[in-house]
């Protein structure tokens, strides 16, 4: 009975016309010889992403028969390890003239199945080289994959829009040279600090997209971290996640809330609260930036702050947030530095800049974020960052984000670059 359903699983797809989709700016290789791993929070896109690279292969001449799509969410689905063997089964059975080294395998959220690594392996042991998965945990992508897959695959991050997507799925062609386009620009991107860049919600009206926003939260609650890791304490759990929220590009300190849990007679280990971080990594509802150090010890075990993994659920959770322009602007250069897969880090000595670009053993950028400069105090405070960061590690320009302002000038010594954020972020 259950190859009879994923037989059915099968022939729908193949019979029915692939949803139109934008394509999004990510790319990924079609015949890499690897299993492409996509990775990233619930509802980014992953899914699409599967679909834009099914209708590419679709457009070079791969026949809809060779190419086997499964969503492991799909409630019709009730396999265990022993019984995904039933997918190829029930795949040969429809077609018995198919190979595996001419089949193309897409495995949509295969991590809801335990053991799914094992079966993966086989098949690309076996001679299936285009296989593409997806998972919504981090752990999926590093610790999962390096040991399970063992050199087999090559992973991608799937965030949310980034800023240029969301002005493609909005239809705006952007023209920086164009004043009226600019101002249009800007109106988007005021939008998409409000609106965040989760797909489906960008063109929903404030109720909605908010309810909806929510929602996504409440599944990372009880699917993602409940189920998951098996969390007993729910109401030190969601104290912890909304003082993660409150804390967005804050420094976030795991011992005073372990102080503020303990002091209200909450009994819990400071280490369950680590765990509890960690697992809202792996989820990528929060992502943490450590202090840049010369001493290992130090960048893992040191100061950190924390960012949530999108401008509109943050919006959607503290409400108070969307009244911090310099906070939602900080964000969006957080999210935007991880999509282009920077290592990153923040700076503090006597003065603090908020992230600086490494590669390799060098530190190649430092970059403060400001809604605005004009303030006399504020642009004294954000310079003394800078140059500070600058000379330490012997830069002789640093950059300064902000909402609109545009300048260049010379700071003792440091060229300093002012750019507004919709010029950075549409940057090639």
């Amino acid at each position: 009975m259950k190859k009879d359903v994923i037989k059915t699983i099968i022939r729908d797809f193949h019979v029915a016309a692939l949803p139109a989709l934008k394509r999004r700016s990510q790319q990924i290789p079609v015949a890499s010889g690897k299993i492409v791993t996509l990775v990233g929070v619930r509802r980014s896109g992953k899914t699409s992403l599967l679909f834009n690279i099914i209708s590419e292969l679709l457009q070079l001449g791969t026949p809809i028969t060779s190419i086997l799509y499964i969503n492991f969410e799909d409630e019709r689905l009730d396999l265990n390890m022993e019984e995904l063997d039933l997918l190829l089964q029930a795949w040969q059975e429809l077609y018995p003239k198919m190979l595996l080294d001419g089949c193309s395998f897409f495995f949509d959220e295969i991590q809801n199945i335990a053991g799914w690594d094992k079966f993966v392996r086989r098949i690309y042991d076996h001679g299936a080289r285009n296989i593409f998965i997806t998972g919504s945990n981090a752990r999926f992508l590093s610790s999962d994959i390096a040991t399970s897959l063992r050199g087999r695959t090559i992973s991608y991050e799937v965030f949310p829009l980034s800023f240029t997507e969301y002005l493609t799925f909005r239809e705006v062609t952007p023209d920086l040279n164009s004043s009226k386009s600019v101002a249009l620009i800007n109106h988007h991107l005021q939008d998409y600090l409000n609106r965040g860049g989760f797909p489906e919600v960008i063109e929903y009206g404030d109720s909605l997209r908010n309810r909806v926003l929510q929602e996504y939260f409440n599944v990372m609650i009880y699917r993602d971290l409940i189920e998951r890791y098996e969390i007993k304490n729910l109401r030190v759990l969601k104290f912890f996640l909304k003082r993660i929220v409150s804390s967005a590009t804050k420094q976030f300190s795991v011992n005073k809330i372990y102080n503020e849990l303990k002091s209200s007679g909450f009994r819990i280990g400071k280490n369950q609260l680590y765990d509890f971080l960690e697992a809202a990594v792996n989820i990528y509802l929060a992502q943490t930036l450590r202090k840049h150090s010369d001493s290992l010890v130090d960048r893992e075990l040191g100061e950190r702050k924390v960012y949530v993994i999108d401008t509109g659920l943050l919006n959607a959770l503290d409400f108070k947030f969307s009244d911090d322009t310099g906070k939602a602007l900080e964000q969006a250069v957080f999210l935007e530095l991880r999509r282009r897969e920077k290592e990153i880090y923040f700076f503090k000595d006597k003065a603090e800049c908020d992230f600086i670009v490494k590669q390799g053993f060098e530190i190649t950028e430092a970059i403060q974020v400001a809604a605005t400069i004009s303030d006399a105090q504020t642009r004294s405070r954000e310079l003394r960052g800078l140059t500070e960061c600058c000379n330490r590690f012997g830069l002789r320009h640093g950059s300064i984000i902000t909402l609109n302002g545009s300048e260049t000038f010379d700071h003792n010594g440091i060229a300093v670059s002012v750019i507004p954020l919709y010029r950075w972020l549409l940057l090639p």
